[in-house]
């Protein structure tokens, strides 16, 4: 499932990248063009801002997986609920590295969409 959800990812954005390609090259008046271009680069940079500060959150989960960490090797209560903590830092680990890989992934093809929409706006 974790392969499946990079390949939605990068599919959504490549979908979102040819629709911007289409639409800027389909347009013949430049002004029109500039317009198009000047709200597609808002949206994305709105949405670079949103994958940027999530990298903030994932830095101050990780923060927590380590405390977490330390906090079970400290109480030692007893080995079933020690495996079971360590399966939660895990998974909640695991999640936090998808999440990580998405969001480059976001911010690869919004950096190219936003080079697309720079070289329409400069190109005559």
């Amino acid at each position: 499932m974790l392969f499946l959800s990079y390949a939605y990812r990068f599919l959504s954005n490549f979908v979102f990248l040819a629709l911007v390609y289409l639409a800027l090259n389909f347009l013949e008046k430049y002004q029109h063009r500039v317009v198009v271009a000047v709200l597609v680069l808002v949206y994305a940079g709105m949405h670079a801002a949103s994958a940027l500060r999530s990298f903030h959150f994932f830095q101050r989960i990780e923060r927590l997986e380590l405390e977490a960490r330390r906090l079970v090797a400290a109480l030692g209560e007893g080995p079933n609920s020690t495996s079971t903590r360590k399966q939660v830092i895990s998974e909640v680990s695991g999640l936090r590295h998808a999440g990580e890989i998405k969001a480059y992934i976001d911010l690869l093809f919004l950096a190219i969409v936003i080079l697309l929409c720079l070289a329409k706006i400069v190109t005559n």
